[in-house]
C-alpha cells in the first residue's frame, strides 16, 4: 500500500514538473518579449464583414468583449498580442455595378465606430507613426484595406475619398475581375482575361496610388497583374493575404519567381492562415503554416514575410490556430526553427513599418502632382446602373497626361529590355 503511495507521489511531482515546462516553454516565452517589442501587425481580418453579416452592423446591439461567433474578439486580440490590425473593408463582387460603394463606405464606418465604442482598446491610425503611437499606448492601431477594386466603381474621385477616411491599402480585384484588372480565377482558366492583367485605366489607378501614398495589396491578382504592377510601382506593394505557391500551389498564392521581384522592390507578402491556401485541403496544422514562413524566407530572405492571418474571412483554420490568441505559436514556432530575433521582429512588423514608411515617402516626393481626373472612358464602364453625366460634354477619353503616361510606361520597359 504504501509503495503505490510513494507511486502516485512521484506520478504527480512528474506531472506538475511536465506542467511548469509546458508553461514555462523558453520559445514561446522568447516569443512573447519580441512581442512586447515589436507590433505583430496582421494584414487582413474580416471581423468588419462578420459585424455586418451577423448584426447588419448594428454595434449597439454587439459587445466585442464577450461576442463568442467571430474568430476575433477583445479577449482574444489581448491573447494575441495583436499590435495593429488591417481591418478589412470588403463587400461581395454581387455588388459590383450596383450598390458596392455604398456598402464600401459602410463598412469604413463601422471600423470607425468600433474604434470610437472601444477606446481604451483600438486607435484608429493611417501610417507608421500612429501604428507605433498606439502600441506604445498598449492599444491595436486599427488601420483599414479596402478589399477589392470593385469597391471604387472604377472612379479615381471615389478612391481619393476612401483615402482621405483612412483607407490605406487597396487590393485591386477581389474574386471577380473589375473593368480595368484581371483577378487569381484568371489564372485558374476558370474565367477569361478581360484587360491581359490592366487596363489603361488601371495603370492609371497604380500612378495615383502611389500619388496618394496608397498600398497597393495583390493579393488576389493574376500573375500578369503582379508583374505589371511591380514594373510600374514607384512604393513597394503588398500582398495581404497570400501564401507560398510552392508550398500550396493555389492560384491566389506567390510563385516564387514573383517572390524574389518583391524582394528586389522591397514589398512584403502577408501570410495566410486559410488552409486551403497553407495545405491545398481541408485540413492544416500550425507546423504547416510555418513551413510558408520558411519557404518565403529561403527564397527571398526573411525581409519581405508578414502575417496576413485572414480571420473571420474564411471557414477552416489550422489546428492550433483557430483564432486570433493562437498567433503568438506561430512566433514560437519560427523560434524553435532558428529563426533569429531580428528576423522574428522584421516579420511581426518591421517590415509591414518599413513598407509604409516607404510608400509615405514616394507620396511626399510626388506632393507638387496634380490629382488624375480623367475618368475611365464610358463605354469601358457602361450598364444599365450607370447614368453617363459628364462624358457627354468631355474632351477625348484619355487626355495628354494620360498619353503621357502610356509614353512613359513603354519608355520604361524599352529600358528593362536593353541590355546593360
Amino acid at each position: 500500500m504504501l509503495s503505490k503511495f510513494i507511486l502516485a507521489v512521484y506520478l504527480a511531482l512528474w506531472l506538475s514538473s511536465c506542467a511548469a515546462s509546458l508553461a514555462e516553454d523558453p520559445y514561446m516565452t522568447r516569443a512573447l518579449q519580441l512581442m512586447s517589442e515589436t507590433p505583430l501587425i496582421d494584414g487582413h481580418n474580416d471581423l468588419p464583414w462578420q459585424l455586418r453579416k451577423q448584426f447588419n452592423n448594428e454595434l449597439n446591439k454587439v459587445d466585442l468583449n464577450t461576442l463568442e461567433t467571430t474568430h476575433t474578439n477583445i479577449p482574444k486580440i489581448k491573447d494575441g498580442r495583436l499590435g495593429a490590425q488591417f481591418w478589412s473593408a470588403y463587400v461581395p463582387c454581387e455588388t459590383q455595378y450596383k450598390d458596392a460603394v455604398r456598402q464600401t463606405l459602410e463598412q469604413i464606418d463601422v471600423v470607425h465606430r468600433m474604434c470610437q465604442k472601444y477606446p481604451e482598446t483600438f486607435m484608429f491610425a493611417t501610417s507608421s507613426q500612429d501604428i507605433m503611437e498606439a502600441f506604445a499606448m498598449n492599444k491595436t492601431a486599427s488601420l483599414i484595406g479596402v478589399e477589392g477594386g470593385h469597391s471604387l466603381d472604377s472612379s479615381l474621385g471615389t478612391l481619393r475619398t476612401m483615402y482621405h477616411l483612412g483607407v490605406r491599402y487597396l487590393t485591386l480585384t477581389h474574386s471577380c475581375n473589375t473593368p480595368w484588372a484581371d483577378n487569381w480565377l484568371v489564372d485558374t482558366g476558370s474565367e477569361p482575361s478581360q484587360h491581359n492583367g490592366l487596363s489603361l485605366f488601371g495603370k492609371q489607378l497604380i500612378v495615383e496610388m502611389n500619388r496618394l501614398g496608397m498600398l497597393i495589396d495583390l493579393a488576389h491578382v493574376t500573375v500578369k497583374v503582379m508583374n505589371q504592377v511591380l514594373d510600374m510601382s514607384k512604393a513597394p506593394v503588398i500582398f495581404s493575404h497570400s501564401s507560398a505557391y510552392s508550398v500550396c500551389p493555389h492560384k491566389r498564392n506567390v510563385p516564387d519567381d514573383v517572390l524574389k521581384r518583391v524582394n528586389q522592390t522591397r514589398g512584403i507578402v502577408m501570410v495566410n492562415f486559410y488552409n486551403d491556401y497553407v495545405t491545398c485541403s481541408k485540413t492544416a496544422k500550425l507546423s504547416d503554416v510555418a513551413d510558408h514562413f520558411d519557404h518565403i524566407k529561403k527564397v527571398a530572405g526573411a525581409g519581405i514575410i508578414g502575417f496576413g492571418g485572414d480571420y473571420d474571412g474564411v471557414t477552416r483554420l489550422p489546428e492550433g490556430l483557430e483564432d486570433v490568441s493562437k498567433v503568438p505559436k506561430v512566433v514560437a514556432e519560427l523560434l524553435r526553427r532558428g529563426w533569429t530575433d531580428e528576423e522574428v521582429k522584421a516579420a511581426l512588423g518591421n517590415n509591414l513599418l518599413r513598407v509604409l514608411r516607404e510608400a509615405e515617402t514616394v507620396r511626399d516626393s510626388l506632393n507638387g502632382k496634380n490629382p488624375d481626373d480623367v475618368p475611365i472612358p464610358s463605354d469601358e464602364v457602361k450598364n444599365t446602373c450607370r447614368t453617363s453625366y459628364g462624358y457627354r460634354n468631355a474632351g477625348p477619353a484619355h487626355s495628354l497626361s494620360t498619353l503621357a503616361l502610356l509614353l512613359t510606361l513603354a519608355l520604361q520597359a524599352l529600358i528593362a529590355l536593353t541590355p546593360s
